[in-house]
Parts: structure tokens; sequence; C-alpha cells
């Protein structure tokens, strides 16, 4: 299963983040997970919330510029060699990963949202082997 994921693009300087944080809560949208990249003058946001598109549209009302594409969520056992299990399952894949970050799920799992060059050849494979992916729902516990 696919999730949303909201890509929002800021200048490199102090109060963006908390520009995004707040028009996103003043919204009522929730965040989920979110991870934060620089390249010198720019960065990058990549946040998981329960309403993408609205979020999108709430963040080009105050100036910002963001994309939704799709990212995959699978749960990671918590203990030593979880995320290693679930990159074995996913070993043959000859596809790219083109980012990866963690996200908090629940006592005992935690999640990993990947970003794949071809997605859906890499859900065939995790649905194949059982693997569990998560929805954008399913996250919110």
């Amino acid at each position: 299963m696919k999730i949303p994921q909201v890509s929002v693009f800021v200048s490199n300087r102090p109060g963006r983040l908390q520009a995004v944080c707040r028009a996103l809560a003043d919204a009522g949208i929730n965040l989920l997970s979110l991870t934060l990249a620089d390249s010198g003058e720019f960065g990058l946001i990549r946040l998981i919330v329960n309403e993408a598109e609205k979020a999108v549209e709430v963040l080009a009302k105050s100036g910002l510029s963001a994309t939704v594409t799709d990212v995959v969520a699978c749960p990671v056992a918590d203990k030593v060699g979880g995320l290693a299990d679930l990159l074995d399952v996913l070993g043959d894949l000859q596809i790219d990963y083109m980012y990866a970050y963690p996200s908090e799920y629940k006592v005992g799992t935690n999640v990993m949202i990947l970003r794949f060059s071809d997605t859906e050849k890499a859900l065939a494979v995790l649905n194949e082997k059982n693997f569990k992916t998560l929805s954008t729902k399913e996250m919110l516990g």
C-alpha cells in the first residue's frame, strides 16, 4: 500500500520549520512523521500527515511550495536486526531506494518510510513475502 508524503521546499533560514508546523497545526492537520534535509541555501521537509492534499493547499496559502509523492510505510520490529529483516525481504529487488527515514508507530514497533525508484515492484515483493505495509489511517493508531 502506498501512502502520500508531502515534500515542502523551504529557504534555509530560521523559522521555516516552525512556519510549516504552525500552518499545519492551525489547519487541524495531524503530523505523523517528519524528516528535514538541507542543501545549503534550501531545505526539504518531508512529512506524513493525515490529510496530504489539504496540507499542500494550506502550505500554498502560506507561500510555501509543496508536492505529494508516494512512499511506503513498513512496520519494523523494535529489536536488534529489525531493519535488517525488512531489508532482507527487499534485498533481491534490484531497484534503488531513493531515501528512507524512521517514524514512531506503537510500542514495540517502529515504521520505516521508504521511497523506491519503482514503488509498484517493491510493493509486489512485499505483498508476495506477506510483509505488511501501513496506510496513513493505520499510522494514526
